[in-house]
């Protein structure tokens, strides 16, 4: 008796603690999506919450907007280079939940329902994406998912969505914002679809409390920090400074499944220049940022496209390794920015902060890259940005001299080699930028 007693006893116990581990994993996200950044295209930035579609035909936020987005991904080469999101933002709705309780779209601009939708993306080969809120009402006064949060994951799923942005607008005390963003990962796990969860917890939770990043990435896929981001280089650059002021608590929680989020790249619009949309493409870069673009892809320069689908900057973005990158030193007005890459490689940006005057040159050793051993005892260097152009072989005492435009960065991959090559490295580079992108 004593042993079978035993037997059983053991039998419970290791019951118990599977039972333990399986509602461990249930309680978490483990999706496994998001292993490299989401990539796609989003509304809100370009688009805002256009909905006179009488008055503003082209750009109101209906079906035909996002079908639109939808064929030019496809047509355009964007899918092709890993674009796969077609994202809508706010004021997809209507006023109010339908006789069930349920989420309806706006009657009028998306007449055949988000299912339709969702299927004519799915038909292109790319994934929809779609807008809630954590609290009563979203950010512009449309129904919230507060005290719906089991049925409106359960919508979302029915529908074919694909990710949900989860603003958080409205919600009450921060008691509330942190059960609503649990409680919308653990109904999206139930439905069975697989749905990318991009929270905005930290932003809106920052302002009264210092936010858990373990916990937070526990629950979701991606999560911002930051205010919106909009178009003008002094809103990238506030971007830029917060996360540098903040990295020593967000970059190590970043990795596969889990990554800031500093917002949408507004390359193609309006305010900024041709070396601040290199900006903003290599630090998101750098920073494993999710590439949502927000954009009009029915008219975008070929310039803005060349940067937008350049296949070596996604390249570092998407790197599996899954490491962000930080900045390492600031001299003056310079900048000097690293990410480990897979294989020992590192992606380098120098920025020049200078708002003013002509370019300026930034030296420094190839001894300050990843703790002295990116180039050890010999690398060979690749310019990605602005322009694609060989650098040759390296040594760790390699000195760089890179020229900079004001706002400009120059984006460079370090490959480093194991073996000291039979071609004596060049102890002394000067690098200058070309206006010549096309």
């Amino acid at each position: 008796m004593g042993s079978a007693a035993g037997s059983w006893r053991g039998a419970t116990l290791a019951w118990a603690l599977a039972l333990l581990a399986w509602a461990g994993r249930a309680g978490a996200l483990d999706n496994g999506l998001a292993r490299t950044p989401t990539m796609g295209w989003l509304h809100w930035e370009r688009f805002q919450c256009s909905t006179d579609c009488t008055r503003e035909p082209l750009s109101c936020i209906s079906e035909q907007l996002f079908m639109q987005m939808a064929d030019l991904m496809v047509s355009d080469g964007w899918k092709d280079v890993g674009y796969e999101y077609v994202c809508i933002d706010d004021c997809w709705m209507s006023l109010t939940r339908d006789d069930q309780d349920r989420l309806q779209p706006d009657p009028e601009r998306f007449p055949s329902g988000i299912r339709k939708l969702a299927d004519y993306v799915h038909s292109k080969g790319l994934k929809l994406g779609i807008y809630g809120d954590v609290g009563n009402k979203t950010c512009a006064g449309f129904p919230g998912s507060y005290g719906y949060y089991d049925l409106d994951a359960q919508t979302f799923a029915d529908w074919g969505v694909d990710l949900l942005k989860f603003d958080g607008c409205n919600y009450g005390t921060l008691d509330q914002l942190v059960e609503g963003y649990r409680n919308m990962s653990l109904a999206l796990n139930k439905t069975g679809r697989s749905i990318v969860y991009s929270c905005e917890w930290p932003l809106y939770m920052r302002p009264m409390q210092k936010p858990n990043y373990t916990e937070i990435k526990h629950y979701c896929n991606h999560w911002r920090n930051f205010a919106d981001i909009y178009d003008a280089w002094n809103s990238v650059k506030n971007t830029l400074e917060w996360t540098v002021l903040h990295q020593d608590s967000i970059v190590d929680v970043a990795g596969p499944g889990g990554w800031n989020d500093p917002d949408m790249l507004v390359i193609g619009n309006f305010g900024l220049s041709w070396d601040q949309q290199l900006t903003q493409m290599a630090l998101w870069a750098v920073m494993a940022a999710p590439l949502l673009m927000s954009n009009d892809l029915r008219h975008i320069s070929p310039q803005a496209k060349w940067l937008l689908q350049n296949k070596h900057v996604i390249a570092i973005n998407q790197d599996p390794l899954g490491k962000q990158g930080y900045r390492i030193t600031k001299d003056n007005n310079f900048e000097l920015w690293e990410r480990p890459l897979s294989g020992g490689a590192y992606a380098v940006a120098v920025l020049n902060r200078q708002e003013i005057g002509g370019p300026q040159i930034f030296s420094f050793s190839t001894s300050f890259l990843g703790n002295g051993l990116a180039c050890n005892p010999a690398c060979s260097i690749q310019q990605i940005l602005p322009t694609s152009e060989d650098w040759g072989l390296h040594n760790w005492v390699s000195f760089l001299n890179i020229e900079v435009n004001p706002t400009g960065t120059v984006l460079l991959k370090v490959v480093v080699i194991g073996d000291s090559p039979d071609q004596k490295p060049i102890m002394n580079i000067n690098k200058k930028l070309s206006p010549d992108i096309l």
